[in-house]
C-alpha cells in the first residue's frame, strides 16, 4: 500500500529520526509524544514502539485506533528540504512476544541510531531495563496522508489517500464527530512553559478533527505569560482547527539521537480576539536524555524510571495472569 506513494514521501518515513505520534485517550483527549519510526514499503505501515514500562502510547491505541504521524523535524534524516507529511492511519498493537519485540527492537534500533548503543546499560544490568527494552509495537496503517512541500506549514498541504491509494477530492468521507468541549477550570503555568517560543519557536499542536482522527501540524508560537496563553502566531492553512481539547508538543534531539529533550501542555485550544490560543491546564515532560553524562541523566530520570519500573512489573504480572 505504501510503495505506490511518492518517493519522497516513503524517503521521509525511511529517514526521519523522529515522528509526532498523537493518540486519542478515554476522555478524547489528543496527546503526542515524538518516537523513532521504522518502514518498510512491503510492510505496509509505519511502525513505532514503547515500553512495557510506559504503555499508555500503546493502550490508547488499543482503545481508540484512530492515529497520527507527523514528520516535521528533519533533524538528522540527511535529507535536503524534504516534505513534512502527516499520516491520519489505524493502528494495530503487537505486544504477543515482548521477547521477540526486544530482540527486533535491538535490531532495527542499533541500525538506524548506531551511536545510541553506546548508551545502552551493560549486559550485566539489562535486566533492571526490561521496563525500557521489552517492547510494544504499533503498526500504522496510513489511511489519508497530508503533505507540506518542503516542510513549509504556511502553506496549503497536498493530500494523498492511501485508504484506496488514489488522490481523492480532499474531502474527509469519515462521518463528522462532535469535538470534545474544552475542560475549562483553573489554568495552570509551568516555568518550563516559559520554554516555548524561545528555545522552542515552533512546537506541534494537535487536536481531535471532525472526522474522528486526529489532526497535528507544526505551528509557530510565543507565550503570554501574563495572560497565561501560548499565542498561535499563524494560522496553518488547510487545518481544521476547532475549540476544544488540545495538545502541544515540544521536543529536539541531536542529529545522532545522542541527546533529546520533549515536553507536553495538555489544556484548550480556543479562538479569541487574536486568533487561536492554547489554554494550559498540564505540562507533562516525557523521557528526555538531555545532554551530558550518563550519571547525570540517570539522576534526572530516577523518579521516572521507579515509576516505570513499577508500571512494567503490573504489565508483566498481568500478563501471566498473576
Amino acid at each position: 500500500m505504501t510503495a505506490t506513494l511518492p518517493e519522497d514521501v516513503q524517503s521521509v518515513f525511511a529517514r526521519f529520526v523522529t515522528t509526532e505520534y498523537t493518540t486519542i485517550d478515554s476522555a478524547g483527549h489528543p496527546i503526542t509524544w515524538p518516537v523513532t519510526p521504522y518502514y518498510s514499503p512491503s510492510a505496509g505501515a509505519i511502525d513505532v514502539t514503547t515500553g512495557i514500562g510506559y504503555p499508555k502510547k500503546a493502550r490508547d491505541a488499543q482503545a481508540n485506533p484512530r492515529v497520527a504521524l507527523l514528520f516535521s523535524d528533519p533533524t538528522g534524516c540527511g535529507l535536503d528540504s524534504p516534505p513534512a507529511v502527516l499520516v491520519q492511519g489505524t493502528a494495530k498493537v503487537d505486544d504477543a512476544d515482548l521477547d521477540a519485540n526486544q530482540e527486533r527492537y535491538a535490531s532495527e534500533s542499533s541500525e538506524k541510531l548506531p551511536a545510541t548503543q553506546s548508551m545502552y546499560p551493560p549486559k550485566p544490568l539489562r535486566g533492571l531495563f526490561r521496563w525500557y527494552l521489552a517492547r510494544i509495537y504499533v503498526y500504522v496503517r496510513p489511511e489519508r496522508i497530508y503533505v507540506w512541500p518542503r516542510g513549509d506549514f504556511a502553506a496549503e498541504p497536498q493530500l494523498l489517500d492511501a485508504r484506496v491509494e488514489e488522490v481523492r477530492s480532499g474531502r474527509s468521507e469519515e462521518p463528522e464527530v462532535s469535538p470534545e468541549s474544552p475542560e475549562g477550570g483553573s489554568e495552570a503555568w509551568d516555568g518550563r512553559m516559559d520554554e516555548l517560543g524561545a528555545r522552542y519557536p515552533t512546537a506541534v499542536l494537535a487536536l481531535v478533527a471532525p472526522d474522528g482522527f486526529p489532526f497535528a501540524v507544526r505551528v509557530p508560537i510565543e507565550v503570554d505569560r501574563a495572560a497565561h496563553r501560548v499565542r498561535i502566531t499563524a494560522e496553518p492553512p488547510g487545518a481544521p482547527l476547532q475549540a476544544g481539547l488540545a495538545c502541544l508538543t515540544a521536543h529536539a534531539h541531536h542529529p545522532e539521537f545522542r541527546w533529546q529533550r520533549n515536553f507536553q501542555v495538555r489544556g484548550d485550544l480556543v479562538r479569541e480576539r487574536d486568533g487561536w490560543a492554547l489554554v494550559p491546564h498540564r505540562l507533562i515532560g516525557g523521557m528526555e536524555l538531555p545532554p551530558g553524562g550518563a550519571l547525570a541523566r540517570y539522576r534526572g530520570n530516577l523518579a521516572k524510571m521507579r515509576r516505570w519500573r513499577r508500571t512494567a512489573k503490573r504489565e508483566l504480572r498481568r500478563r501471566a495472569g498473576g
